[in-house]
């Protein structure tokens, strides 16, 4: 192939990769590979001397999509070059001492204080526009809302999210496929939130690494004295060693031997030089900046023997690929476990059973493969009296391991993923069971996983209605090991305290992919909590309701459509009965349609002015149109779309506070 014509190949290929990381939380290829071609195309271009507008190599960042506010850098954020070799660091130290610290994996903030508080602080977007996200700084775990120094400071941060916190989170999550990646995309979700209280919830840490200016000016001579200043300012600065080319090598070793035992997410090390007049005298190119260089770990490589693929089942499902394989040592541990993570990898990986493969931590982390020599696994059409899809020699199963149903091959996120097709298979059943007694949706205490295990395996449990039915088995129940009269009692009590229910509680129990508790509470508040006219609502009727769409729509048509669920959820309504709704507040604004654009002050979001338009019975559309009572816009002389639209349709554009008359007073804002 020209060398040209790889150069568009790999751009296209990475871009590609990057906007599906960066912009919708998932991943197309593994760390490894992404490196390696970037690491191609960074080669071809330098020596050919040909590089498109385009290229990964000349710019860094994700585009800015979200509905937050946007701002502009007074300087470009550039990304940092980049080197996996330890010598490299050596030679960018010279003589001079350096700084050298974790390359956390997460988001990068910059934070204003002025007046001894936090101002403002944003994301770093593309480098050049970020978006403003202060109120979700605000409850970041460990950074202070109010310093010592009094005149304007401005800092650089990672915004991370622990392992931990990320494990509890992924946990509470009932599908496979809702759940995130990797606690990167999961901070890069929190920190631009619309509404600060679920980042509160999820336990964001933001770690300084550069005081960019204190009144305008550097401040300090020293990226160290920076550093133990902000940490007596109440700081917690990233984590750092001081370095020469001497010791670069040992200190580089230190810090993979911490690795293991962090629980912050990192994908490398900085090293930068102490002495900052020093490093800003070198400048910068066009994309990186001279005084600092990016080190990524040199992934330790290990070849084994590819010796099985199972097939671990989810309770959605979804069969997740797992390879095993010969025994090896990766970064001081014992590895022979990988997961696959779908069947397109399975397919591009050509793996076959005994095929020699190369494998590595991510991260220094995660095991995975990275290259496949032997390619045995081929795939042919399989044979229609053939147990398994045959990939010649790698066999993706046509019957689910936990029940034996048959599976099927379906797309999610444009990868094919193997499922079960068995609606009884037992994995499901506890998914379901799990799901439907959750605190947000029946809440009966006292049903783990294992217990429902147990009470399916007993013939206890067939459907959702069985939850109220179970006293009839009181027998069987205090017969098994682990049970007994007193837990029996417990869960009967449990049981029927659940009995009674909120409607949108109820709605949101029956697991509908992607109908969540505010969505079911939307749902309920729209058809007036009656029941029968929530589960005939149309698609039509749905896809007008602010917030849903019509992915949302067709799942809550097609699940209420089902002769199956309408009957499950028939044998339901025997057994509970629905608690009085709230009652609505009266007031000028009830019954109305608002559409709220631009930034608020009286409220902390946008998602706060529509709370409190629904609690007194208004509605809160997208877009303005002839069904609009109300545009709310602080500014309301701007030439915006939203604006234009409104006065060519005669609807009043309200600022906060001629909204907050019309409704009444101030109270629930702020």
């Amino acid at each position: 192939m020209d060398k040209k014509e790889r150069i568009r190949e790999l751009v296209a290929l990475l871009d590609r990769a990057a906007y599906v990381y960066e912009q919708e939380d998932r991943e197309i290829m593994s760390n490894h590979e992404y490196d390696a071609l970037y690491d191609e195309l960074r080669a071809l271009e330098e020596e050919t001397g040909f590089v498109l507008a385009n290229s990964p190599t000349q710019r860094a960042g994700y585009e800015v999509l979200s509905e937050l506010p946007k701002e502009r850098h007074e300087s470009p954020m550039l990304s940092l070059d980049k080197t996996k070799e330890v010598p490299a660091l050596a030679d960018f130290l010279g003589e001079h001492e350096g700084m050298l610290s974790w390359k956390m994996d997460g988001l990068t903030i910059v934070l204003t204080y002025r007046g001894g508080e936090l101002y403002k602080a944003v994301t770093r977007g593309n480098g050049e526009i970020g978006e403003v996200i202060t109120n979700n700084a605000k409850v970041f775990k460990n950074i202070p809302l109010k310093i010592a120094y009094k005149g304007e400071m401005v800092i650089r941060g990672e915004a991370v999210i622990r392992y931990s916190d990320f494990e509890k989170i992924n946990a509470a999550i009932e599908k496979d496929e809702d759940r995130y990646k990797n606690p990167r995309n999961l901070c890069s979700g929190t920190v631009r939130q619309l509404n600060n209280e679920i980042t509160a919830k999820r336990s964001v840490y933001c770690f300084p690494f550069a005081l960019i200016s204190m009144d305008g000016e550097n401040g300090f001579a020293t990226r160290q004295g920076q550093m133990e200043y902000l940490r007596e300012l109440g700081f917690s600065p990233v984590e750092y060693r001081m370095v020469t080319k001497d010791t670069i090598e040992d200190d580089v070793r230190w810090f993979a031997g911490r690795i293991e035992s962090n629980d912050f997410p990192s994908d490398g090390l900085v090293l930068c030089y102490n002495d900052i007049a020093y490093g800003q005298s070198l400048g910068r190119t066009a994309k990186f900046p001279r005084d600092a260089i990016a080190f990524k770990w040199r992934d330790e490589l290990r070849e084994t023997t590819l010796l099985a693929i199972e097939w671990s089942p989810s309770r959605t499902g979804l069969l997740n690929p797992v390879a095993i394989f010969a025994p090896v040592e990766l970064e001081g541990t014992t590895v022979q476990r990988a997961s696959v993570h779908n069947v397109s990898i399975v397919e591009e990986l050509a793996l076959g059973i005994g095929d020699k493969v190369d494998v590595y931590k991510a991260n220094m982390i995660i095991p995975q493969i990275a290259e496949n020599h032997t390619r045995s696994g081929n795939t042919i059409s399989p044979d229609d009296d053939s147990p398994v899809l045959q990939s010649r020699n790698c066999n993706i199963p046509k019957t689910c391991p936990v029940c034996g149903g048959a599976t099927e091959i379906r797309m999610l996120n444009e990868a094919k993923t193997l499922y079960c097709t068995n609606p009884d298979c037992t994995a499901k059943k506890v998914g379901m069971f799990e799901h439907m007694v959750q605190r947000d949706a029946l809440n009966i205490e006292g049903l783990s996983e294992m217990t429902l295990e147990k009470l399916i395996g007993l013939g206890i449990l067939h459907q959702p209605a069985d939850l109220f039915r179970m006293s009839a088995h009181r027998d069987v129940f205090t017969k098994t090991e682990g049970f007994g009269e007193k837990s029996f009692e417990n869960l009967m009590a449990a049981c029927d305290k659940a009995r009674k229910t909120a409607m949108p509680k109820f709605l949101y129990s029956l697991g509908i992919p992607g109908i969540g508790l505010a969505n079911a509470k939307l749902i309920c508040r729209e058809y007036g909590y009656d029941w029968e006219k929530v589960a005939g609502a149309t698609f039509d009727d749905l896809c007008a309701i602010s917030r849903l769409g019509d992915v949302l729509a067709g799942n809550f048509t097609s699940f209420m459509a089902e002769e199956k669920n309408r009957s499950m959820i028939a044998e339901l309504l025997k057994e509970i009965t629905f608690e009085a709704p709230e009652e609505t507040k009266a007031s000028a604004i009830t019954g109305k349609t608002f559409v709220i654009t631009g930034s608020v002050t009286h409220f902390p979001n946008r998602d706060a002015v529509k709370d409190y338009i629904e609690s007194f019975g208004g509605k809160v559309a997208g877009s303005v149109s002839a069904k609009t009572d109300y545009l709310i816009n602080n500014d309301t002389t701007s030439n915006s779309t939203k604006n234009k639209k409104a006065k060519e349709l005669g609807i009043p554009i309200l600022s906060e506070e001629d909204f907050l008359a019309l409704a009444g007073g101030e109270e629930n804002a702020d």
